[in-house]
């Protein structure tokens, strides 16, 4: 191979992903379970020294890269399918097979709150599985404990203050009718800059914001 060829092929190569991948990904995993198991806590995250193609967030990629593989199907919003760059990186780190349709996906991957679906075009999974059902990987500026709407459920002593910024018109009318459906429904996993939160299914949802 010519010094010329090898160039050309590293320059297209994606991005690197986990420097240390078993020690980060178990680092991720840990803290998503911690963020689903108590709603609304935000979790940090270990400095990554990740570099992502944008509009990925280094958190919301972490996440990825520890959930998703050939066996995961994954839709991404609208801007993220349309950028190669993304993709690519993606399917190279991970192998997962992108789908089409919110329905058909394990998780969904949105850069944008803006770009979100309507929560109720994703698999909220069946009596037999509700396993099946689709985790919303949402990547947002902010995530704030303490203020916003009022989460209580499973892993909440009382109840919890949580919001996110920017919040989607109806997210969160449309996550409480979501958590009527248990346990069938939906999850999202909220990707701040270096932060990670978690809203399963079972959290019920009071004191909306405006």
């Amino acid at each position: 191979m010519s010094t010329q060829t090898a160039t050309s092929i590293f320059a297209k190569a994606p991005a690197p992903g986990f420097a240390d991948p078993v020690h980060n990904a178990q680092s991720i995993f840990r803290s998503t379970m911690n963020a689903l198991a108590q709603p609304g806590t935000v979790q940090q995250l270990d400095d990554l020294t990740l570099t992502p193609p944008a509009p990925l967030s280094v958190a919301a990629t972490a996440l990825v890269l520890t959930l998703c593989d050939y066996d995961t199907p994954l839709w991404l919003d609208p801007a993220l399918a349309a950028d190669e760059s993304v993709k690519n990186y993606i399917r190279f780190h991970t192998a997962a097979p992108f789908v089409e349709s919110p329905a058909d996906a394990a998780f969904a991957l949105v850069s944008n709150t803006k770009l979100l679906p309507a929560i109720a075009s994703f698999s909220a999974g069946t009596a037999e599985y509700p396993d099946r059902s689709t985790t919303i990987i949402l990547m947002v500026d902010e995530l704030t404990e303490d203020t916003g709407v009022t989460l209580k459920g499973p892993g909440i002593k009382t109840e919890k203050q949580f919001s996110i910024r920017p919040a989607p018109a109806t997210f969160w009318q449309q996550m409480q009718d979501n958590s009527t459906l248990y346990p069938l429904g939906i999850d999202v996993i909220f990707a701040g800059a270096n932060q990670v939160a978690g809203l399963p299914r079972s959290t019920k949802i009071t004191g909306l914001e405006a």
